[in-house]
């Protein structure tokens, strides 16, 4: 459903410079670097390395990300990492933090009455300041 919403409101709103594919993190790691292809990819006509990427979207499980992801985001210039589980957020921002700085920081309570929050956090590359 969140993929069909994304190409909806792309459709709606007339935007021709965004593609949407369902990958995880983990796949998505595995087609930046080469080491599997996607037939999702192929099919829709995407080919990954021709695309200048410098920012980078996740919004992990609640299990975070594995050290093999965190260390493909870590190339990009800006991380935009939205979290629902503040122990994996700290324990992938320990790691991204050695490479980034934390620029903006926001929670979010869409949970009203409970104890679940949304984290989002911006972070940029340490050399780009």
């Amino acid at each position: 459903p969140s993929v069909e919403s994304a190409q909806y409101n792309i459709a709606v709103n007339k935007i021709d410079n965004v593609q949407i594919i369902r990958m995880s993190a983990e796949e998505f790691t595995q087609a930046m670097e080469g080491k599997r292809e996607f037939n999702r990819l192929k099919d829709a006509g995407i080919d990954l390395k021709s695309y200048r990427c410098n920012t980078i979207f996740v919004d992990p499980p609640r299990a975070g990300m594995d050290i093999e992801t965190c260390k493909m985001v870590q190339g990009y210039e800006r991380i935009l990492y939205i979290s629902c589980n503040p122990e994996t957020l700290k324990e992938n921002l320990e790691i991204l933090s050695t490479t980034h700085n934390i620029t903006r920081f926001a929670l979010f309570d869409q949970f009203p009455y409970t104890h679940h929050m949304e984290a989002g956090v911006m972070l940029e590359r340490k050399d780009n300041q």
